[in-house]
């Protein structure tokens, strides 16, 4: 398994979310622009610093170029943030752990999150923000988790449809299509929940607390 993270320009990430990541794998540090601002905010230096560079001061750039490569890409037909993770998928990671993806850009935070599904049959990605992860899954998962665990669903288009085990609120071959009919706060009562998604890419939402209290990743 090679793993990354990938550090895009929305709110700063925590370090005990970075230390987390460390210890499950994810070591090498790709930036999205402006995301290595947010890792020299914690104290980290960047492996790869990709984008247009409108984001990040030239004095800035300057330093990293002693220690990170850095990789312009002019075009604008996809964001920075997925200009990084088009660069792992090239170099052949099989998973990515996003941070800074949420912001105050209702618009940014959308299109971070949409990349989820966008990407989803090339590598396997997880954003962590500071108090929720996202997990995109398809198929019949099984993931480990406590009593108690409060979890949210969402579907984005009519062909999704999910059938769960180990919930407190079960879904029976449910269609969660956006904007009509999601699962939200729903809360686990089994140390295993089982998942069988058909048709479609669920996005399934945990708090990112109680992932890392509970090496639940």
């Amino acid at each position: 398994m090679k793993k990354c993270i990938i550090i895009a320009n929305g709110e700063p990430p925590q370090k005990k979310i970075i230390s987390f990541l460390n210890k499950k794998g994810y070591k090498i540090i790709i930036c999205a622009d402006g995301g290595a601002v947010n890792a020299m905010k914690v104290g980290l230096t960047p492996d790869i610093v990709i984008g247009d560079m409108d984001s990040v001061d030239k004095s800035i750039l300057e330093e990293l170029k002693q220690k990170s490569r850095i990789i312009k890409v002019k075009r604008q037909s996809d964001t920075d943030l997925e200009k990084a993770i088009k660069y792992a998928i090239k170099n052949r990671f099989t998973e990515a752990a996003i941070l800074s993806a949420a912001g105050k850009r209702v618009d940014h935070t959308l299109c971070n999150f949409s990349l989820l599904i966008k990407y989803f049959n090339k590598i396997k990605l997880t954003i962590l923000t500071t108090h929720s992860l996202l997990l995109p899954i398809k198929g019949e998962v099984k993931l480990t988790s406590i009593k108690g665990e409060l979890v949210s669903f969402f579907a984005f288009d009519n062909e999704t449809i999910v059938t769960s085990s180990g919930l407190k609120y079960p879904l029976k071959k449910s269609n969660l299509h956006f904007g009509r009919n999601e699962s939200i706060s729903n809360v686990s009562k089994s140390d295993v929940l089982q998942l069988n998604v058909n048709g479609g890419i669920l996005l399934m939402i945990r708090e990112t607390g109680t992932v890392i209290e509970h090496d639940l990743l």
